[in-house]
């Protein structure tokens, strides 16, 4: 061997292993967002199904068992309205064991009540 190659084994090997390791980090990543994103939607529908189950109660305690609802799935509720007997409920969740910059996840729901005929 000349005196050239000596240690690029080691170079290409120390290489290789910082791109798998970035790789794996990277699919890391994506794989708790969308366990976040779908946890948001899970929780959005929940809310929503909570508000239109208890809309005899009127809006004030329907909107409360929602948030009832999206608190026990560590998700926060910005937002429950009514638009003709539609209980409408927006969640946000923030990402779990991820940096700030995983970002947050929104979702929105819409159910109607349920003994209301479609």
């Amino acid at each position: 061997m000349s005196g050239d190659d000596r240690g690029v084994a080691t170079v290409w090997t120390a290489s290789i292993v910082a791109v798998l390791v970035c790789a794996a980090a990277f699919v890391f990543w994506i794989g708790a967002a969308v366990t976040t994103r779908h946890r948001t939607e899970a929780a959005a529908d929940l809310a929503a199904l909570a508000a239109a189950s208890h809309s005899a109660d009127g809006p004030g305690a329907a909107c409360e068992r929602a948030r009832q609802v999206a608190a026990r799935m560590s998700v926060t509720l910005l937002t429950c309205r009514w638009e003709r007997g539609d209980a409408l409920v927006e969640v946000r969740a923030e990402p779990s064991g991820q940096p700030a910059a995983a970002g947050r996840a929104e979702a929105r729901a819409r159910a109607g009540p349920v003994d209301w005929p479609p």
